[in-house]
This record gives C-alpha cells, sequence and structure tokens, in this order.
C-alpha cells in the first residue's frame, strides 16, 4: 500500500482556481477595471441593493454587471432595466462560480472601458465563499429575516469578505433580529469587516454603502 499515490483533489481544485484567480486580478487591476463579487442567500435583496447602487453611481462611472445563476435571466433582465451593460451567465447546475468561469464572463461583458464590474453570484453562502473569482472585494448580504446568528453558522463567507449590507433594516420591527449581536459576531470572524445597515426599498443606508465602495474603485483605478 505505500506505493499508492495519494492525489487530495480539492486541495488541488482550490490551489488552481486560487492562481488563476491572481491572474484575473493582476490583469483586471493593469486594465484598470475593479471586479466586485457580490454573495448572498436567496432572497437577501441582492438584485434590489444593486439597482440602488446603480441608481446612484452609473452616472460617474462606467459599470457593467454579470448575472449568474443555475438557470432563468430573470435578474439580469431587472438590471438590465437601470441601462447598464448586463450579461446573464447560467453555471450549469454549480452553485457557484470560480475564476475561470468568471474570466469567460468576462471576456463576454468586455471590461476594456468598464470602471467597475460587478459578478452578482449565485445565491449560496457556502460554495461561493469558497472559490476566488479574481475579484477586488468581496461583498456579501445579510437580510434580516435571516437571523443575526449567520455569521456563527457560516464562517467562511464573513471571513472572505470585506463588507457586509445588512439589508431589510425596515422589518427590524418584525424579527428577532439583533444588531448589536450581527456586529460582535461578524466582527469575531473577521475584524476588518466593514458594515453597512440599509434598506434597500426604502434607500436607508444605501449612500454610505455607495460611499465605501466608490472610495476602494477610486484606489483601485487610481
Amino acid at each position: 500500500m505505500d506505493n499508492i499515490r495519494i492525489i487530495e483533489i480539492k486541495e488541488s481544485v482550490f490551489a488552481d482556481n486560487d492562481r488563476e484567480a491572481n491572474r484575473v486580478r493582476s490583469e483586471l487591476k493593469e486594465d484598470r477595471t475593479f471586479l466586485l463579487n457580490l454573495m448572498s442567500s436567496p432572497g437577501s435583496g441582492k438584485t434590489t441593493t444593486l439597482c440602488r447602487t446603480l441608481e446612484r453611481m452609473k452616472d460617474e462611472m462606467r459599470i457593467g454587471v454579470m448575472e449568474a445563476d443555475i438557470d432563468s435571466d430573470v435578474d439580469a433582465h431587472t438590471i438590465a432595466e437601470t441601462g447598464v451593460r448586463t450579461i446573464q451567465l447560467h453555471t450549469g447546475g454549480m452553485c457557484h462560480l470560480d475564476a475561470g468561469m468568471t474570466e469567460q464572463g468576462l471576456k463576454e461583458l468586455g471590461t476594456d472601458d468598464l470602471d467597475l464590474a460587478i459578478l452578482e453570484n449565485v445565491g449560496n453562502l457556502v460554495c461561493p465563499a469558497e472559490f476566488d473569482t479574481g475579484a477586488a472585494k468581496n461583498v456579501m448580504i445579510l437580510s434580516v429575516p435571516e437571523g443575526h446568528d449567520k455569521p456563527l453558522k457560516y464562517p467562511l463567507i464573513f471571513t472572505v469578505c470585506d463588507a457586509l449590507i445588512i439589508n431589510k433594516i425596515d422589518v427590524l420591527p418584525y424579527f428577532d433580529f439583533d444588531m448589536d449581536k450581527v456586529v460582535e459576531y461578524a466582527h469575531m470572524r473577521n475584524p476588518n469587516l466593514a458594515i453597512f445597515p440599509i434598506s434597500a426599498k426604502t434607500g436607508e443606508g444605501v449612500d454610505a454603502w455607495c460611499d465605501w465602495l466608490r472610495s476602494q474603485v477610486i484606489e483601485w483605478n487610481g
């Protein structure tokens, strides 16, 4: 049995993906295009939050969006109505995008004339967090109805993200959601995590989130 070669498939897959992601990130840096990887569970208000973000920023920078889903193009049509360049990515049943899939999407989207490219990843708190897409920054959305304990249950996504948007604060009175606790738990996983409580429905807090994103894009492309 000593002569049997053991190959750690998962470790090899991640290592290959990380190398490809670093290459994609370097090329985007040279092209002065900021790639944002936006993650969340289904129903968190990711597309609505993205629409509010685009409304505030589309007139000051050139933005393109890649909508990733297992199937359908509903979200892509919604985003396209904002007037920004939009494409739909179908993952063929996969619950995440990796660096290679993201690169393919970027080529179809075209980034030569974009300041900001946004990838709306597949709705999932587990798989998307495991794969580096080559993004400059990772951001996740947690909605109030999901509960304040999610940083304890899904630690990786909070660890790999640079910012956390807490959406649907307009329904706080109707849910047992402790804002202080979610901030505490999130910072246990990632002390440097920037946190933005917002309501994508009413617009509350969205300006602060956009100010942060704007500063990240300017620094990356500066």
